[in-house]
């Protein structure tokens, strides 16, 4: 097998920006795009192939016909035809609703699906951008419901400054929200299933406010308080820092100048690398290689046994990720 590119599925909404377009380099007058799901495996909005001999196929058809080549042993053993992650730029021009996902146990009672734990890397973020995540003081969850319906639910959200290659892990049942200004890159696993909280009371084009899921996420929130939401790490230059290991990914960030080698012989899953800055020629130990800018996203089956990552100029940001 070879490594993938997908095309992007660009999502316009009611807080989109104008960073994804010229990001990714598409040439496309789509406004508002908030989001573009990079490689996608949900169901109705399954990423394409845009490369090789299996161009035009689906990541689901992919899955269906290469299963332990292209995503692993274990990982085929655990979620069959299902790709684990979904990988997104979201470009936020208006904050986001106040929200929070359920856990894998809430999701399959309730929705037959995957529960949804993420990440965050922040890629770039207007001056005074903003992120939520968790409480700042504990509550009751009565009294979150009073809050949603006072409208005083954010006076208890921890906040957040942010700036580029910031990290925030954010497990099922943390209620977080991404403010205006935001540019993230978001890892997570492969569901769309959000309890929206709070929207700030907007209306729509047709004068009607969104709906919202309380009573659905007052039982899927966890209500611990933590003293720091962020995730610290030290920055290192040409060798790969782990940013979150969880049970569902693994991501290191990458911040490179020089050429690195990557040994994959010893792990049975496929990786996933985001370009957030530069381009670089990867190159597999089948001799298969392609050029990454910023803004794309590439999928390294589970067969690659090793790739060298060599920057084309300049500074080269990445994350990889994997199962």
């Amino acid at each position: 097998m070879y490594p993938l590119k997908f095309e992007p599925i660009l999502k316009q909404t009611l807080w989109g920006g104008d960073k994804i377009i010229p990001f990714k380099h598409l040439n496309s007058d789509l406004k508002g795009v908030g989001e573009s799901w990079e490689i996608s495996g949900v169901e109705d909005n399954e990423s394409v192939v845009a490369n090789g001999p299996d161009k035009g196929l689906t990541l689901a058809d992919m899955v269906r016909k290469y299963r332990e080549e292209l995503v692993g042993e274990a990982n085929y053993a655990r979620f069959g035809n299902k790709f684990p992650l979904l990988i997104k730029f979201i470009d936020a021009k208006q904050d986001l609703s106040i929200q929070v996902h359920p856990t894998d146990e809430l999701a399959k009672k309730r929705h037959n699906s995957m529960g949804k734990t993420e990440m965050w890397y922040v890629v770039d973020a207007d001056k005074g951008a903003k992120l939520r995540s968790g409480f700042s003081e504990q509550i009751t969850p009565k009294e979150y419901k009073e809050r949603v319906l006072n409208n005083t639910i954010t006076d208890v959200l921890q906040e957040y400054e942010i700036h580029p290659g910031d990290v925030f892990f954010l497990p099922a049942g943390r209620v977080h929200s991404i403010g205006a200004g935001a540019f993230i890159a978001e890892i997570q696993q492969t569901s769309d299933i959000t309890y929206r909280i709070y929207d700030f009371n907007r209306k729509d084009a047709n004068g009607k406010t969104r709906e919202l899921h309380t009573d659905l996420a007052r039982e899927a929130i966890n209500y611990e308080v933590l003293d720091d939401y962020r995730t610290k790490y030290d920055a290192v230059k040409d060798e790969p820092v782990e940013l979150v290991a969880c049970p569902y990914f693994t991501t290191s960030l990458y911040d490179m100048t020089e050429e690195i080698s990557c040994d994959y012989s010893e792990l049975d899953s496929f990786v996933i690398f985001i370009c957030m800055e530069g381009a670089c020629k990867m190159r597999d130990n089948e001799g298969h290689e392609l050029t990454v800018s910023a803004g794309e996203s590439i999928l390294l089956p589970a067969t690659t046994q090793d790739i060298i990552i060599t920057p084309e100029g300049g500074n080269v940001k990445l994350l990889e990720t994997y199962v």
